[in-house]
């Protein structure tokens, strides 16, 4: 059995057409009869049922089709985790970046590009996805996101990276124009416009508490399901955003004024995530980078 064989097998498993396996592995028709017919004679079972007008895959040929797909996609993998090694220090991290966590992978990025150049590194935004299936699928190498959203999983590793806290976002010399910092009562008036619970749920939560304890009710007027929606709202006076304080600073000084949360501890705890089993040598590069500039219990990014 070589992997010839299996690429064609799963070709004609997915098209149930042995032309149309044979274009797409680039030999002929005859070429893939004879490795069809290879692993059956390897098996001792008919993976196909042959016609002049039909293909059909048997049972067996089923049951084969996962294990043929892990095997071939296995030893892909393998193929580019030996070049990366053998080219010492090219290959490609790939990072899902929560849309509340910004500054500190952003920094981190700048650090390892510079120390790599030829690492190419991927940028996303995680969605509202599970966060278990994003960091354990192999979608990702590494996940940044608030602590409290990293699922309960031996398969998970984490480093909290730094601590955020929370600053109100108004228009331009708006009704706070006068403060250098505000309270959380001070926004009980205000209208609130806030990333919604499936964009960002720790943040959205952690708000929500402050406001019971403090027992606030202001107006929630919108939630919104992306950051320049809720910057463009807050910019025009339509009301405040309440966001950590590295995405605040995301935004132009030019259109909207940035408030520090006075009388509340709003620190929220980050990390960075990734599966155990991770052996892409690029990626074990960029852990240690992050830990250069990881944070302690102590410190707030941002402030």
């Amino acid at each position: 059995m070589d992997i010839n064989q299996l690429n064609c097998f799963i070709s004609v498993a997915q098209t149930l057409n042995f032309s149309e396996a044979a274009r797409r592995n680039y030999v002929s028709q005859s070429t893939v009869s004879r490795y069809v017919s290879d692993l059956e004679k390897e098996f001792g079972v008919q993976l196909f049922t042959r016609s002049h007008r039909d293909v059909i895959i048997t049972n067996e040929g089923k049951t084969l089709l996962p294990y043929a797909i892990d095997i071939v996609d296995t030893l892909k993998k393998a193929k580019t985790i030996i070049k990366q090694m053998h080219d010492g220090g090219q290959g490609r991290v790939t990072l899902g970046c929560d849309v509340t966590s910004l500054s500190f992978p952003s920094k981190c990025i700048a650090d390892f590009a510079e120390k790599y150049p030829n690492i190419v590194i991927d940028v996303k935004q995680l969605d509202g996805a599970d966060r278990n299936q994003a960091i354990t699928s192999g979608e990702y190498d590494f996940c940044f996101m608030p602590r409290d959203m990293v699922p309960e999983n031996s398969g998970i590793e984490s480093i909290v990276t730094h601590y955020e806290s929370l600053s109100v976002v108004t228009s331009k010399n708006g009704s706070f124009k006068n403060k250098n910092s505000v309270s959380l009562r001070d926004i009980a008036n205000e209208k609130l416009l806030l990333l919604s619970e499936s964009v960002c749920p720790i943040v959205y939560m952690e708000i929500m508490d402050l406001l019971r304890t403090f027992h606030i009710s202001p107006s929630i007027d919108s939630s919104f399901e992306d950051v320049v929606s809720m910057y463009v709202a807050a910019s025009s006076g339509i009301g405040a955003s309440v966001v950590p304080n590295s995405l605040a600073k995301f935004t132009s000084s030019e259109y909207t004024d940035i408030y520090p949360i006075e009388d509340a501890d709003t620190s929220i705890a980050y990390v960075m995530a990734w599966a155990k089993n991770i052996a892409n040598p690029s990626a074990k590069l960029f852990i240690e980078t992050v830990k250069k500039y990881a944070r302690g219990e102590d410190n707030v990014y941002g402030l």
